[in-house]
């Protein structure tokens, strides 16, 4: 099972080689590409031969590209992902709107309980009202009690002078680890035969992963928590990469403990499958580590 995630931060040239990813900068690094889940290429300094991107997308790896600021900015998505993508998309097609409003339901009380968990271990009271979400939620949570929890939650963990907006270290690594969650569910959309576009609750018409925006919402508390943590007087590569190993931690899913690569699996097929099923009881959320 692929498994690494692999990080150039600085110029170098990428080839393919005996179905090895070949690093060539000060030395040569190989790496067999049957353990790569994930190249984040940092620099823009950095070449890479199209006949190893197009054996990336081949092996379903996926390919985060970032900015002159290092900031994740764009991925290489692959057409097809699975050997039945057109049945896939037919039944992806098909999914009611009924179904997608108790799926998006299921997916935000996860996410505040998530959230409220997190309080509670911070020992926040705050928790409590996070709680009281939950009993809330209406069907495709149109009382919004996402963004209402969201504001409560964030003020607890950063304070009442903390905004989502603010140009802050915290504000960038938050963006950042997610950008990582996201670029990895994108992977699970395609590789399992759906495409990203078609969301069950966001529908920007200008977002090209929808879907994945859709499924990382309770697996955004595991960048919350390593942010809160980490000392921010600067974000460099060093909190980057922090934040990338995200991806190596483990949690419990399905009864046994996995990678949260491994987990995003699991959880995305879940969530497929009761789309498809109509069968709400299938979907399977991680658990953290006791």
């Amino acid at each position: 099972m692929s498994w690494r995630t692999i990080v150039i931060t600085k110029r170098a040239k990428l080839d393919l080689q005996l179905n090895h990813l070949v690093i060539r900068n000060d030395n040569i690094i190989k790496v067999n590409l049957s353990e790569i889940a994930i190249l984040l290429i940092e620099s823009t300094a950095v070449s890479v031969t199209t006949s190893l991107l197009a054996e990336l997308t081949k092996k379903k790896i996926k390919v985060i590209f970032c900015d002159d600021k290092r900031m994740p900015s764009a991925e290489l998505v692959g057409y097809y992902g699975s050997h039945d993508t057109s049945l896939k998309y037919k039944k992806q097609i098909c999914w009611t709107e009924e179904m997608k409003k108790l799926v998006w339901s299921e997916i935000v009380a996860e996410k505040i309980r998530k959230q409220a968990e997190f309080l509670d271990e911070m020992k926040k009271q705050e928790s409590i009202l996070l709680y009281q979400y939950i009993n809330e939620i209406l069907p495709g949570d149109e009382s919004n009690r996402e963004g209402h929890a969201a504001k409560v939650y964030f003020n607890a963990l950063f304070g009442m002078d903390f905004s989502r907006t603010l140009d802050c270290n915290i504000n960038a690594a938050l963006n950042y680890g997610y950008s990582i969650i996201l670029s990895a569910f994108a992977r699970e959309v395609v590789s399992q035969g759906y495409f990203t576009q078609l969301g069950v609750c966001h529908d920007n018409m200008f977002n090209q992963f929808n879907l994945a925006c859709d499924l990382m919402e309770p697996f955004r508390v595991l960048v919350d928590r390593k942010v809160v943590h980490m000392e921010l007087a600067e974000f460099s590569s060093k909190e980057k990469m922090e934040l990338v190993d995200i991806l190596n931690y483990t949690v419990y899913i399905d009864g046994n403990r996995e990678y949260v690569s491994k987990a995003m699996r699991i959880y995305s097929k879940s969530v497929f499958d009761a789309l498809n099923e109509r069968d709400l009881s299938v979907i399977k959320f991680y658990q953290n580590e006791l």
